[in-house]
């Protein structure tokens, strides 16, 4: 269910210095959109050739944009990238009306996307950000030219236990018991906590690339909506898990018509990676990468592999309407 404010396994190295507090990886740029009710933060890389498709990157429960430098990297001969900060997280403000349900966060994707007029874009989603983007491609399929979705965070009835403590995060006052609870917890115990929780592999990470994400897991902490924005989000979560009928998320996967990519990590602690099989049944004409090394955050560990992947499901799709996908179920066993 969650993400994490972590870097890729590329060298910290490539980072230049923080703009207003927020890292930006060289080559990038930040704006901020104010629209009805919320400003998003939106981080973009240039395409090195005009003409490019649009895509737009959704991060997860706990992470930011930062989460796609690396595979934003990895597409900008492919695609006309941009990674939003979903409101709340990153360098976004709370919602005005401080709904971070998953509808809520839908409906700011939906609106950053009609604002900008960049739709339909590939729609790129990690956990958190993979149940937003289903409920984006069911209700706008006008929005999406392709899903593919990481890790998403799609109900299941055996949650793994690594992610029982985002559950109860939602519980009321819960927040306010785990902050007094972890208060003395270093930012680098903490990042070294989620970093064990989200890698497959944490040593992949850099040292320096280590470095960075204490230096985010600081300013992050130090921000006063820090534990609403998790608590409510981990509480949008669970009530979407446990809505049923024409809402439900499985009933909104089966509605998706964009083509689908779905990527699940074999080391996978709080997506299971049993689910994946589910999802690729449910999402009509999907394809299936598993990456048997890989953990929940597999665009940051392995994006050379899933930006190949997603070149692939472009390129088979190229002349194909929306909604017919290529119909193979095709379960490619990719490693890094």
């Amino acid at each position: 269910m969650s993400s994490t404010e972590l870097p890729g396994v590329r060298s910290a190295a490539e980072l230049a210095p923080q703009a207003g507090g927020v890292r930006v990886a060289e080559g990038e740029r930040l704006r901020s959109v104010a629209l009805p009710g919320l400003t998003l933060t939106v981080r973009s890389r240039p395409p090195v050739r005009q003409g490019l498709p649009p895509a737009l990157f959704v991060h997860g429960l706990g992470g930011s944009s930062l989460n796609w430098s690396a595979l934003m990297r990895e597409l900008e001969d492919t695609v006309d990238g941009e990674a939003v900060d979903l409101p709340g997280f990153g360098d976004s403000p709370p919602p005005a009306d401080r709904d971070y349900s998953v509808t809520g966060l839908a409906r700011a994707v939906i609106r950053y996307l009609d604002a900008s007029g960049r739709g339909p874009v590939h729609l790129i989603a990690n956990s958190l950000g993979g149940a937003v983007s289903t409920r984006v491609a069911a209700v706008r399929p006008d929005l999406v030219r392709t899903l593919t979705l990481i890790s998403p965070a799609m109900p299941e009835l055996r949650v793994q236990w690594a992610a029982v403590p985002t559950a109860l995060l939602a519980a009321p006052g819960a927040a306010a018991l785990v902050g007094r609870l972890t208060h003395g917890l270093t930012a680098e115990q903490r990042t070294r906590g989620v970093l064990g929780l989200c890698y497959g592999d944490p040593s992949r990470v850099t040292p320096e690339g280590f470095e960075n994400a204490v230096e985010e897991m600081e300013r992050r902490m130090a921000l006063p909506y820090f534990w609403e924005a998790m608590s409510r989000s981990s509480r949008g979560i669970v009530d979407a898990y446990t809505l049923g009928g024409q809402h439900g998320l499985w009933r909104q996967a089966q509605r998706v018509l964009a083509p689908a990519l779905l990527v699940y990590g074999g080391r996978d602690q709080l997506v299971s990676y049993r689910m994946a099989r589910k999802a690729a049944a449910a999402f009509r004409g999907s394809r299936l990468l598993t990456l048997p090394e890989a953990g929940h955050v597999a665009m940051m560990e392995y994006p050379e592999v899933v930006a190949a992947a997603f070149r692939d499901l472009l390129r088979d799709n190229d002349t194909t309407p929306a909604g017919s996908g290529n119909g193979s179920g095709e379960d490619t066993d990719g490693r890094g």
